[in-house]
């Protein structure tokens, strides 16, 4: 069972920022940026591409609602999409606020917020959808 599964389970907290029968999106607690989410589906598959067909095009218009509610919430000029796969073997898509290009470096050092913080920028979010 992956980490990712744990917090679909409940045995893990997660700033969750939204959430369907099929998908779940929640901040990432290694940030490369503020709002920097992470969209997951609840059926536990490694790689993406592995995903059946049906699963994968509503991750994708999953990720594209909580993209449009991140980035009113979180001042950027785009919501940049990245699908690395590697840290984690639950498929996943990474949503970063981004207002330029390094905003995207995977090789950048992680950023470290604290739980008030992540609930703050988590509240935003939700909020933005409602709007």
């Amino acid at each position: 069972m992956t980490i990712f599964s744990k917090i679909i389970a409940g045995e893990i907290p997660a700033y969750v920022v939204a959430e369907s029968n099929e998908f779940l999106a929640f901040l990432d607690i290694n940030p490369l940026a503020e709002g920097h989410v992470l969209v997951i589906p609840k059926k536990e598959v490694d790689y993406i591409f592995d995903l059946d067909d049906e699963t994968y095009t509503g991750m994708q218009i999953f990720a594209k609602i909580v993209a449009t509610a991140l980035k009113k919430a979180v001042p950027c000029i785009k919501v940049g999409v990245a699908v690395i796969g590697l840290e984690v073997p639950h498929a996943h898509i990474h949503l970063i606020p981004m207002n330029r290009v390094d905003d995207m470096n995977f090789a950048r050092p992680k950023l470290s917020f604290t739980p008030e913080q992540l609930s703050a920028t988590r509240d935003k979010i939700k909020t933005a959808f409602r709007e």
